[in-house]
């Protein structure tokens, strides 16, 4: 599939949110992805209220807050911030 592919109008986001333990985006299609927050260390640390602010972009969701975002690419392909490690795993 060709990043291309990712950004069309069916993949934009409509919302974002947290809780305590997922970040949800729900795309204008209907689908909605769900993601643990350890996988984005930048959103598991920051505060709910930090988590709350969001941006809407064409392709992703920001955190203006925290100037850190997602792209809605890398949430349907399963990526992990770099260095993200599972909640009581060591190494």
């Amino acid at each position: 599939m060709s990043s291309l592919e990712f950004e069309t109008e069916e993949m934009r986001p409509v919302s974002a949110s947290c809780d305590a333990h997922f970040v949800y985006v729900t795309l204008a299609d209907g689908r909605q992805i769900r993601a643990p927050l350890w996988w984005y260390p930048f959103l598991a640390t920051a505060t709910p209220e930090q988590r709350s602010k969001t941006e809407l972009q064409f392709s992703g969701v920001w955190w203006p807050e925290i100037d850190e975002g997602l792209s809605v690419k890398g949430l349907l392909l399963g990526w992990k911030a770099p260095g993200a490690k599972a909640p009581g795993k060591v190494a």
